[in-house]
């Protein structure tokens, strides 16, 4: 088991009482993501399929899931 705690967790959302996803980098090829109110519960990925996913937020492929949902 990794300790997530020595891996260095980009939020985001610059509000520390947002519940918000974390964002880290891991050994080798690997992404771990995580929500602030449930830590130990990681999500991990590699760094091509991180870029692919961020990519597609940019070219907005994933619209239709926040599309009424504030």
């Amino acid at each position: 088991m990794t300790d997530w705690d020595k891996l260095d967790w980009i939020r985001s959302s610059d509000d520390p009482d947002e519940e918000c996803i974390e964002v880290a980098v891991g050994e080798g090829d690997l992404v771990h993501l995580r929500q602030t109110d449930d830590p130990e519960h990681v999500v991990t990925t590699t760094k091509a399929k991180w870029r692919a996913f961020v990519l597609g937020v940019r070219n907005d492929e994933f619209d239709h899931f926040a599309r009424g949902a504030g």
